[in-house]
């Protein structure tokens, strides 16, 4: 089962989220501030991670310059769902590795098809990953 992890502060928009992706069959893990979020990425290895920008302790920034760091969680896709729609709040996300960015309010719709979008991206990087790697052994 596909793993995603929410970090949303907010808990309307956090539950409903959670309600949309589970529904759609997702195993969904949730925090409701960076800091956990953080150390939830790095426990679980997520497929994918949704973030907010705007959070108390550790903003979604910060979140997303921690998990740069870890082996492990660098190449998660990761993608900002924030109110900040400023064309500078976007470039910075991008310039510091998000893989996408939902400006809220967002629909059921463009939130599954840029889910989606990020994980079909994911499995064809780990397909031509391991045929580099099968054709690269020596019989």
């Amino acid at each position: 089962m596909t793993k995603i992890l929410i970090i949303e502060d907010n808990n309307d928009i956090r539950e409903n989220v959670i309600e949309i992706l589970r529904l759609c069959g997702y195993e969904v893990y949730e925090a409701d501030n960076g800091k956990t979020g953080t150390e939830l990425a790095i426990k679980h290895i997520p497929d994918l991670i949704l973030c907010d920008i705007m959070m108390g302790d550790l903003d979604g920034y910060g979140v997303l310059h921690l998990l740069s760091k870890h082996e492990v969680t660098k190449t998660i896709p990761f993608i900002f769902m924030t109110a900040k729609s400023e064309r500078a709040d976007i470039r910075k996300g991008m310039e510091l590795g998000a893989d996408d960015y939902l400006t809220k309010p967002f629909d059921d719709t463009e939130l599954l098809n840029a889910i989606e979008t990020r994980l079909k991206k994911k499995m064809y990087s780990r397909s031509i990953i391991a045929n580099q790697l099968k054709s690269s052994v020596v019989l």
